[in-house]
């Protein structure tokens, strides 16, 4: 579907008097959404290419500009979109030496998926498969087996791992391949769910600083001929949602997770490639009420809506059986120039969770679907006060929140 203004001029001629407050201009077409690079250039790409290059069984190389290495390290810096790191050379002189690096030596971003949120970029990331088929397709999802919402990242209310997440991961391919593969993280993710349906496979190596995940990492890619390794940072999306990415606090925790990046790189063994990317980037959002609709103060959205699921920039809106059109009608009425608002059927056709829709995914998607165009955000101030109150948001398919790097440093 595209859009052609010329089409929809409400009947009047081109001498027609400017529009009222009542003639709404023609909603977002779903189509115009920037859909993820699924299958080419996406977080669900990458470690399926890298152990591909490590001849492991059961994967396939996907982003063509990567060429194999026998040792391969992904450092995951939640939060540190593309965007932001071009913003911030003075900050991060080592990551942006490597800018040119990124995706192969093409000097561009990857995308994350959408949502762009940590929960389902992390499953992409680990499983090598776009939300729709590893199930966890947003911070928040209806489960349909029994009609509640759960937090994918925290995993509230629990839910069995592996039934919600039945595929194996990467790195439990590469390990039974016999490839060295390890995990060096924060010892308060070993045990997570999320980490065991996305993480998991080889060894789990938990170190509190930086600094000790770093020189860990490094010692873990030279333990084997062929290695898989992954290292995660969290703050910088940490004070990026409690402070916004432009704050003093923000630009801290970047100019540190730079000097971890460099650390690690003067580590390497011979034979590596490491891979420097993220999870999401990150968009602040103004506290008044023009950039953050109320859902629980707005009785337009709310009327026919059972649950409302996702976050503030990416929502699943699930339906009061038989209310799902008039509530995708609404939605598009009143939000339809600042979000692009989907059906259910709509956005899994355009592509928006991956070219394939589980079928045990499919209900966990909201009968409508709702990402932010615009400097804009639905919080629901009782349902949600924390997420409500970030400075810092992110979800939607918008380039600052969509495009990651993928900066390269090879031995």
């Amino acid at each position: 579907m595209s859009h052609t203004p010329a089409a929809h001029d409400g009947g009047r001629s081109a001498a027609a008097p400017p529009a009222t407050a009542w003639d709404h201009p023609e909603p977002l077409p779903v189509a115009s959404a920037p859909v993820p690079e699924y299958g080419s250039g996406s977080l669900a790409d990458l470690l399926p290419t890298l152990a591909a290059g490590l001849g492991v069984p059961g994967t396939a190389a996907a982003i063509p500009e990567l060429t194999p290495a026998d040792r391969n390290c992904v450092f995951l810096i939640d939060g540190l979109g593309w965007e932001q790191l071009k913003a911030h050379p003075d900050e991060a002189p080592f990551m942006t030496s490597l800018l040119e690096s990124s995706r192969g030596g093409t000097g561009r971003p990857i995308t994350a998926g959408y949502p762009a949120t940590t929960a389902t970029s992390l499953a992409s990331v680990g499983t090598g498969l776009p939300p729709g088929a590893h199930g966890l397709p947003g911070y928040t999802a209806r489960n349909p087996a029994t009609g509640e919402l759960m937090n994918q990242l925290r995993w509230n209310p629990w839910t069995e791992p592996r039934a919600w997440q039945p595929y194996p991961t990467v790195f439990q391919l590469a390990d039974a391949a016999g490839v060295h593969t390890a995990q060096v993280s924060s010892p308060t993710f070993e045990q997570t769910p999320l980490t065991k349906i996305a993480l998991s496979g080889g060894t789990f190596l938990g170190r509190l600083s930086g600094e000790d995940r770093m020189d860990l990492a490094a010692e873990q890619l030279a333990a084997g001929d062929r290695s898989l390794v992954y290292t995660y940072y969290a703050e910088v999306d940490g004070k990026g949602h409690r402070f916004g990415v432009d704050s003093d606090p923000w630009r801290g925790q970047l100019m540190y997770v730079d000097r971890l990046v460099q650390r690690l790189a003067e580590q390497l063994p011979p034979r590596t490639a490491l891979y420097v990317t993220a999870d999401h980037g990150m968009i602040d959002i103004p506290f008044d009420e023009q950039h953050r609709i109320d859902f629980d103060e707005d009785w337009e959205l709310r009327a026919g809506v059972a649950l409302l699921g996702g976050e503030g920039r990416a929502r699943h809106v699930y339906a009061v059986p038989g209310a799902e059109a008039d509530v995708l009608t609404v939605w598009r009425e009143v939000l339809g120039e600042q979000f692009w608002v989907a059906g259910r059927d709509e956005a899994i056709e355009a592509g928006w969770f991956g070219p394939h829709i589980d079928e045990r995914v499919y209900a966990r998607i909201g009968d409508v679907v709702a990402a932010a165009r615009d400097d804009v955000l639905i919080i629901a101030s009782q349902r949600e006060p924390k997420e409500s109150a970030m400075v810092g948001n992110h979800g939607s398919m918008t380039a600052v929140e969509q495009l990651v790097p993928l900066l390269e440093v090879r031995t």
